[in-house]
């Protein structure tokens, strides 16, 4: 089985290394570990919600800091704005939404049950409402630093997958709230946290109707990484 973590990975002395090396495999083209990882553009965001969630999937979450935290960006459901049931926008611009009709690649956060947070980043042309929403991710440094976050000892495989497998789950790890991270400009690595790249391209996407919701239920705007562990359950359809 492979591994997929490379220069992010943790060393081999790393007592979590055993754990991810049994659990991970790669569904990436290998890249030389001396690649950094880049910002995104803004106008990479500013397309169809469709086409940014899809293009995210093997992208890299950083939350700058001592540990730096990276994962790789495994799971995301596309929001099409005002004409979406299911989607915020569809209140309208108010005080909640707001970042949803402002400059793409901006950050959205939201509480919700009374007990987590659920990331967001702001798509379309400033103006035009659109949003994907951060389901899964790979850890792939700052590992114990998630554990210590989410209140998780590292004692199985399993334990790492509950790190970041959902979306109020990798929000915990990632230690995101709204007064913290709301707005924050995602393309910009100097904002606490943001969105990078390092080369990896995935070799399949599975697609799936939109989980936790009653409204436009139906449509098939969530994205996974195929085979990924860390990608919550569900029907797929594979897509190359």
């Amino acid at each position: 089985m492979g591994f997929s973590l490379l220069d992010h990975s943790p060393q081999p002395s790393s007592p979590h290394f055993d754990f991810l090396s049994q659990l991970l495999h790669s569904d990436f083209e290998p890249v030389p570990a001396s690649h950094p990882i880049r910002p995104l553009p803004r106008t990479f965001f500013a397309r169809s919600p469709r086409r940014v969630a899809r293009d995210l999937l093997g992208k890299i979450l950083i939350r700058n800091g001592n540990p730096r935290l990276t994962a790789r960006i495994v799971e995301v459901e596309a929001y099409l704005g005002e004409n979406d049931p299911a989607a915020h926008a569809a209140a309208g611009n108010t005080s909640r939404t707001s970042v949803l009709f402002g400059p793409p690649g901006y950050a959205y956060v939201y509480f919700i049950y009374g007990n987590h947070y659920c990331l967001n980043v702001s798509c379309e042309r400033e103006g035009k409402a659109g949003s994907v929403l951060f389901r899964a991710l790979e850890p792939l440094h700052g590992i114990e630093q998630m554990s210590l976050a989410r209140g998780i000892p590292l004692q199985s495989p399993r334990d790492i997958c509950k790190l970041t497998s959902g979306p109020g789950r990798l929000a915990e790890a990632f230690s995101i709230t709204r007064s913290r991270d709301n707005a924050s400009d995602l393309t910009s690595p100097t904002s606490s946290l943001w969105i990078g790249e390092d080369g990896f391209l995935p070799k399949q996407i599975q697609v799936t109707p939109r989980i936790g919701i009653t409204k436009a239920a139906d449509q098939r705007l969530r994205y996974t990484l195929a085979g990924n562990p860390f990608v919550s359950r569900g029907r797929f359809l594979l897509e190359t």
